[in-house]
């Protein structure tokens, strides 16, 4: 009976929903798109997400901005850490979608997903570090102190990779929030699973609601709306073509925000360094009096 019982039971295929404001939500649309592999096997429907959808990311994430840029450096370290633990205990499930996402062999993709645990380890890492390269005390002709210090940008749009689903992924978001930003992410339009499920994992972290918002569908479709929002700080370009990359530029100047180009990558395993960070930075400088100065020097 048991054999039989066996034969005749359904898989229960998982339903992929975004994940905006720390929630799980299916398209404001009611629409879905089919994901295959790379061999053209269907493996889940995604939600095709609509303009409605950019919108409500760019609210939970404005509204997530105060408290996360507010964060000290280091408890904002702790929380992209506890973020790696997870990855690191869902490390099986992201091989298998990462194989199927990128056509890989079950070492390969093993591969990839220990790279991208690191990845975001190393992110970890910078939080209450990146602070202490771009900023400091400025020499001036004068009695002051002159402190430079950098801080987020704000909300920004990133556009993830098309072809590397989940290192790639990782290499984008992670610069974004561990100098204090808040991010709406469009996930690879091909292969969007890794991300959708990237959000699962951040959920159940102690990364704070809206911090991180993650949305499928048509890459061109999303953007648009975003990089013409009003209350989106700057876009990354990561995943557009050319002739998209250009449009979007276009829609992100009304509002004067920052732009980061897309760059060719030839090996997302290569140590990214501090660019993606500061890409997303303002710099504030402060000068306050030391004193009157006498012969003998500053008063302090």
């Amino acid at each position: 009976m048991s054999d039989k019982s066996e034969q005749q039971r359904l898989s229960v295929f998982k339903t992929y929903k975004l994940y905006v404001g720390g929630k799980f939500p299916r398209s404001e649309s009611g629409r879905v798109y089919e994901v295959s592999d790379s061999k053209g096997k269907w493996l889940a429907n995604a939600p095709l997400s609509s303009r409605k959808d950019a919108r409500d990311a760019v609210v939970a994430a404005r509204k997530a901005f105060g408290a996360w840029s507010g964060a000290t450096a280091y408890n904002r370290g702790q929380i992209l850490y506890r973020v790696a633990e997870m990855l690191e205990g869902r490390r099986s499930q992201f091989v298998h979608e990462v194989a199927d996402a990128e056509g890989l062999s079950k070492s390969k993709a093993n591969e990839l997903v220990e790279a991208t645990i690191d990845r975001w380890v190393w992110y970890a890492g910078w939080t209450d570090k990146i602070a202490q390269v771009v900023g400091g005390g400025n020499p001036v002709a004068g009695p002051y102190f002159n402190l430079s210090s950098p801080e987020p940008t704000g909300v920004v749009a990133v556009l993830a990779p098309q072809e590397s689903s989940f290192l790639g992924l990782v290499s984008v978001i992670a610069p974004v929030i561990a100098t204090g930003n808040t991010a709406i992410v469009i996930a690879s339009e091909r292969s969007p699973l890794p991300a959708l499920s990237l959000g699962e994992v951040l959920a159940t972290s102690d990364l704070p609601g809206g911090v991180v918002n993650v949305l499928s569908g048509r890459t061109a479709e999303i953007a648009a709306p975003l990089a013409s929002h009003q209350d989106v700080n700057a876009i990354d370009l990561a995943g557009a073509d050319d002739v998209l990359a250009k449009e979007l530029e276009i829609a992100a100047a009304d509002n004067l925000k920052r732009v980061l180009r897309p760059q060719p990558v030839d090996d997302w395993r290569a140590v990214p360094g501090t660019e993606r960070m500061t890409a997303f930075l303002e710099t504030k400088t402060v000068w306050h009096p030391t004193g009157s100065l006498g012969a003998s020097g500053s008063s302090y």
